[in-house]
């Protein structure tokens, strides 16, 4: 039986209807960040304050969201692999299409988890020429704009340092003014 709160099972449930929900439950976690991004991202284009409406409704954060959003937003329908989770395509999110596609086929070919595909691709990278590279110029930013940033990457999954990345790529899509 389902609630809001939980999920309880009869006493004679038998391993394999156990396990059966377990997979199950684990699609609809995995679909919902999809279903979520979609959403945001339909409501992008029909309707205004999107997100401030998103997070009233859902009642997630902001970022978090915003993440979703983004990621669904790099990737059509078409080129989502059902046999890898959300997790996997936002690692490479913020790659060229190419790219993205060039790391999911490893990814699926292989049987990659999400850590292993990371753990991959920042090999890779650590094997690139240095002038692929640039490093930014510091910044002096707010502590407590730095500790939001951090707990939604930590929110993501992510890196923070890939978080950031990730974020400056999504206002790159974006007018100046709906970021400020």
């Amino acid at each position: 039986m389902t609630t809001s709160v939980g999920l309880s099972f009869p006493g004679t449930v038998t391993f394999d209807a156990w396990e059966r929900a377990g997979h199950q439950i684990s699609r609809v976690v995995n679909s919902s960040a999809w279903y979520l991004g979609d959403w945001l991202v339909f409501g992008q284009d029909k309707y205004a304050n999107r997100y401030s409406r998103a997070v009233e409704e859902v009642g997630l954060d902001y970022q978090t969201l915003r993440n979703y959003a983004w990621i669904a937003r790099r990737f059509e329908y078409s080129r989502r692999r059902e046999g890898l989770s959300f997790q996997h395509h936002a690692e490479v999110a913020s790659m060229a299409s190419d790219e993205q596609d060039h790391w999911l086929d490893l990814a699926e070919r292989h049987g990659w988890s999400r850590n292993r595909l990371r753990r991959e691709v920042r090999e890779s990278r650590a094997e690139e020429r240095p002038e692929d590279r640039a490093l930014l110029p510091r910044v002096s930013v707010a502590v407590v704009d730095v500790q939001r940033w951090r707990q939604a990457a930590t929110e993501a999954r992510v890196d923070f340092e890939e978080w950031v990345i990730a974020a400056l790529n999504v206002a790159v899509d974006l007018p100046l003014s709906a970021t400020l």
